[in-house]
């Protein structure tokens, strides 16, 4: 029987460089995504898959990250006064409960494995979950959840991947396969970026299930790609020692918001799926394609 998955990592503590000058002053995490920021959303498919405790790895400059999950009572008494009792509603979804929420300090950017180490005393001799906030996806049942219900039948560790062309695998961490189940495919190791010849075309994203061996092998706290500490290099470990690692074909579609691009394209299909936006919203796409099309 599998242990039941109560604590997720949530790596923030990047720098967000390549969102200047906006993250000068908030962190990445808090950017808008319609109009929730980008950790609300990795909340609320971490609530959804069943995660109890939250943990944040978080550098220097992220107060506005921490005040965020705080309750605003000021806000809350005026809406409330104002007989708002919707946008109060929305308002308290975002807040957490005392005890809930962890905060770790990663002092040095020494990679995603190291982030993940930094909370090792708080996760323990548990599985936990790790999201990345700058993957966004959209999916039903969400992401995560998929991954718990998976993972129930597997054990091991998990990850969710997704099949990319071959000329973007070095962008990636990538599975090499050993065995092809469907949905779900069994690891026989890790590539890290590969520069050449990539054993598969499934990519890793940012969404993972690990066993907490996992963290024996970030404490060897060895550098790998970049001369980072990967967390892909931990997990291809596991299978160098004979546990299980199995990747999930998860259904949906993922935005990567850690780009620009990436970001807009998220903003596009998460407006189109709002039932209150997304008349207005493709009326005027539409209107401006056509705009575009009769300037050629």
């Amino acid at each position: 029987m599998t242990r039941k998955v109560t604590k997720a990592i949530f790596p923030v503590a990047g720098l967000g460089t390549r969102f200047l000058p906006a993250t000068k002053s908030i962190p990445k995490e808090i950017m808008t995504l319609v109009d929730r920021p980008l950790i609300q959303y990795a909340i609320d498919e971490a609530r959804a898959a069943g995660i109890e405790e939250f943990i944040f790895v978080t550098s220097r400059g992220k107060g506005a990250l921490e005040d965020y999950f705080d309750h605003a009572h000021e806000l809350e008494s005026s809406l409330k006064k104002s007989g708002k009792n919707e946008l109060l509603d929305i308002l308290r979804s975002t807040n957490m409960e005392s005890g809930a929420i962890a905060y770790v300090r990663q002092h040095k950017a020494l990679g995603l494995g190291h982030a993940v180490w930094c909370a090792r005393r708080l996760v323990g001799d548990e599985p936990f979950a790790v999201i990345l906030t700058d993957d966004v996806i959209m999916g039903e049942p969400p992401c995560l959840q998929q991954m718990i219900e998976a993972y129930q039948e597997t054990g091991g560790s998990m990850v969710a991947t997704m099949e990319v062309p071959a000329d973007k695998t070095q962008a990636y961490g990538v599975l090499d396969v050993s065995e092809d189940m469907g949905a779900i495919v069994r690891a026989r190791g890790m590539v890290e970026k590969p520069k050449e010849n990539p054993p598969s075309n499934l990519a890793v994203i940012g969404r993972y299930i690990l066993a907490p061996s996992v963290l024996n092998n970030l404490n060897k706290l060895k550098q790998g790609s970049g001369g980072e500490i990967q967390l892909t290099d931990a997990i291809a470990d596991e299978i160098a020692e004979g546990r299980d690692v199995f990747g999930l074909r998860f259904r949906g579609q993922r935005f990567d918001c850690g780009s620009k691009a990436g970001f807009l394209q998220a903003t596009v299909a998460f407006g189109l799926a709002r039932d209150d936006l997304k008349d207005e919203f493709a009326g005027y796409l539409s209107d401006l394609l056509a705009m575009r099309k009769a300037a050629e």
